[in-house]
């Protein structure tokens, strides 16, 4: 083989080697140029040309060959993510990858239409470096996408910058310029005849996208549409297949409400219809509902407690609870007032139960209607009980119209009435008679018979005044003073309870009634209002006043101290306590009467007002001492 035709064998079978390998096509130039050095004749040199020519044709056939397989392959991989029904989210990066990897660009990236706000916006983006275009939002019509969506028909652009076909932003420019893209290539998503969206490739250099490229970005954008309206009724059969299990949950659960309820209903019937009382209801629903239960009158009071500490009245959520005409949850309780019609009764407070489904808490509201209903037939119970005791007290309270007392068979009815109400005259009981502001008295009247009812005593109304029988065996000014304090606090004004006491027996109470009224004249005469005492506690008033004179007790009242001082000590407080009022209070003409040093009167004057008080010399206190040492003086001659 001459040299010529063997330059030609080499050239050519390197082509082959290149094609083989499928080298780069700026590579099939070199055997060529290496034949025309070794010398090669035109005719060698032509042949090896159009070999060169065929050889890169061949490269391009087979270079479109592998590239439809890749893109059939990406496609036949997205379909088969669309059969496995993935996650949308990642189905849809998936489609975006392919297009970028596919087209070989820069960015891609995926936008949804929002028919609410009637533009698109973006979904996915792969290749993307800004935050800015990755939030963009196109209008319809707006930018290359804007007019895909509104069209339905894809567009491409080699330069957008420059592309005057579309409608220029500068939120729009705006983000594309900050991304860098150049070449854009965008195609509809389609669901039947409407578009749902728009799926994007894009250059950050001049490109012009071939028909083959738009083909493959169309047929992954229509996969797209299939991924999103597949997830579409995948979610609408699951959010059916959710509310077809909420509503048989709801009917299973409004089933066991009315079983529930109904149970409740005969249970609490059934407490009421036996009598029970609001101790009972409260055990009965703290069981049903597991929690602990308080319950509390219209003042505060605790009524029944079961299965929790004591808690203080709910007033916040009583107020609350009124109002809305619900339970209601405060600090971690549960609170229902008590109503009868508009008029508050009190409230039940459910504790150890932070949540509490719809039907426990129409039952737990339910037991407040009972609650009312209980409370009410308890109020008529004791007003029929007060009024049956405020007749006997009236009873015991009058005399006969001469003055005389009643008769023996009279006494004894009486006291055999008071005995089925559980107060037993033959105690020595005191009188107390109580006065408030006109508007105040029903209220001061109910007050006072619940104290009454305390003390197995009686209370009602007589003369128009306010009164109380108690068993008190000493003198009742005790019992006054804190009746006054406690009354007072509960209805918020003053209440002034004057006091007589004790009688012997039923025949002497009239006469002990009449007493404690002039006590409670003489407490309003002296200022006193709002105070409580007997006659003895207001001094020797009270010794004019009654009716009864005790000068020993109102001795022992006055000058008490100072006379047991005297007697375990053998000093002369008395004395000296005389000489220094018979003197004007002179102290220099008090020693001279006593035969004692000035100071020494100074100290017993000093140790007397620790005995009797700081101001036992004041006017009102120097006449009540000075009045007791005369009857001291009389009372104790032999």
């Amino acid at each position: 083989m001459n040299p010529a035709h063997e330059t030609a064998a080499t050239a050519l079978r390197e082509l082959l080697d290149l094609l083989d390998r499928g080298a780069p096509p700026e590579h099939f130039a070199r055997p060529a140029a290496a034949a025309r050095g070794a010398g090669a004749g035109p005719g060698e040199q032509a042949l090896v040309e159009e070999a060169t020519r065929v050889a890169l044709d061949i490269r391009r056939t087979l270079d479109q060959h592998r590239r439809r397989e890749a893109e059939l392959t990406a496609l036949f991989d997205t379909a088969g993510d669309l059969a496995a029904l993935r996650e949308l989210d990642a189905v849809l990066r998936a489609i975006v990858h392919r297009a970028r990897m596919l087209l070989g660009t820069d960015v891609a990236y995926l936008t949804l239409n929002d028919p609410v706000a009637g533009d698109t916006f973006m979904r996915v983006t792969d290749g993307c470096v800004s935050a800015a275009f990755q939030q963009l939002r196109l209008g319809m019509g707006e930018g290359l996408g804007g007019l895909v969506a509104q069209t339905a028909r894809p567009y491409a652009s080699a330069d957008y910058h420059t592309d005057s076909r579309f409608k220029h932003t500068p939120a729009i420019d705006s983000g594309v310029r900050e991304e860098g893209l150049r070449g854009i290539l965008g195609v509809p998503l389609r669901v039947g005849d409407r578009v749902i969206g728009v799926l994007y490739a894009a250059d950050r250099r001049l490109r012009d996208f071939a028909p083959d490229a738009v083909a493959l970005l169309a047929s992954l954008a229509d996969h797209a549409a299939v991924a999103i309206d597949s997830a579409r009724l995948l979610e609408e059969t699951r959010t059916a297949l959710v509310e077809l299990g909420a509503a048989t949950e709801t009917v299973r659960a409004h089933g066991e409400a009315m079983r529930l309820a109904a149970e409740t209903h005969d249970r609490l019937t059934e407490l009421v219809l036996r009598g029970g009382d609001v101790a009972d209801l409260a055990y009965e629903v703290a069981a049903l509902l597991g929690g602990g239960l308080v319950v509390h009158d219209a003042d505060g009071s605790e009524l029944a407690r079961v299965a929790s500490d004591p808690i203080p009245p709910p007033v916040r959520g009583a107020a609350a609870s009124r109002s809305g005409g619900r339970a209601v949850a405060t600090d971690g309780i549960w609170v229902c007032a008590v109503l009868a019609g508009p008029e508050p009764l009190g409230s039940i407070s459910l504790t150890g139960r932070a949540d509490l489904p719809d039907s426990d808490r129409r039952l737990f509201e339910r037991a407040s209607l009972v609650t009312a209903l209980l409370l009410l037939l308890r109020r008529s119970l004791a007003q029929a009980e007060d009024r049956v005791r405020g007749e006997l007290l009236g009873d015991l309270l009058t005399a006969e119209a001469d003055g005389r007392p009643r008769d023996t068979g009279s006494q004894a009815l009486r006291v055999l009435r008071a005995r089925k109400l559980g107060v037993d005259l033959t105690r020595p009981h005191a009188v107390l008679v109580l006065h408030c502001d006109t508007a105040l008295r029903p209220r001061l009247a109910a007050e006072a018979a619940r104290h009454a009812r305390a003390l197995d005593g009686l209370a009602g109304l007589h003369e128009g005044r306010a009164v109380v029988l108690a068993p008190v065996p000493g003198r009742p000014g005790v019992l006054a003073e804190s009746l006054a304090a406690d009354l007072g606090q509960a209805l918020g004004s003053p209440v002034t309870v004057g006091s007589a006491g004790p009688a012997d027996g039923p025949a002497g109470l009239p006469a002990v009634y009449a007493e404690a009224v002039r006590c409670l004249e003489a407490l309003h005469s002296l200022g006193r209002t709002g105070d409580g005492a007997d006659l003895p506690g207001l001094g020797f008033l009270g010794v004019l006043l009654g009716d009864r004179t005790d000068m020993p007790g109102y001795v022992e009242h006055v000058l008490g101290p100072v006379i047991e001082y005297d007697r375990k000590r053998g000093t002369e407080l008395v004395r000296t306590l005389e000489a220094y009022f018979d003197h004007g209070a002179a102290l220099h003409k008090a020693k001279d009467t006593l035969h004692v040093h000035v100071n020494t009167v100074v100290q017993r004057l000093d140790r007397i007002g620790r005995l009797l008080g700081d101001t036992w010399n004041t006017p009102p206190r120097a006449l009540e001492i000075q009045l007791a040492l005369r009857v001291h003086r009389l009372t104790s001659r032999p």
